[in-house]
């Protein structure tokens, strides 16, 4: 069993890792970058987040997915997104 996530993070935090995990292009080395969490422990937080059928659906969804990791892409993008995407309201 993995350890539990040993950092505190913010209720916006969590959703904001959540949604970008979601996201087909945003890459888990994005998350990692911006949260400090890297693969495992964003599965982690997904798993502790969801009901058991979304986090299963969203595994499913995402396991092979090449668009997932930037070693896998065929180029590489310098933001997770655009700057006026997320305006705090």
């Amino acid at each position: 069993m993995s350890k539990p996530l040993q950092f505190k993070l913010s209720e916006e935090d969590v959703s904001r890792i959540v949604e970008m995990a979601w996201e087909d292009r945003t890459p888990f080395e994005a998350i990692e970058i911006q949260f400090g969490l890297n693969e495992s422990q964003t599965i982690e937080l997904m798993r502790a987040s969801m009901k058991a059928s979304s986090f299963k659906m969203w595994r499913e969804r995402v396991t092979g997915r090449k668009t997932k990791h930037l070693k896998l892409r065929g180029f590489v993008r310098t933001k997770a997104y655009a700057p006026g995407h997320y305006k705090i309201r």
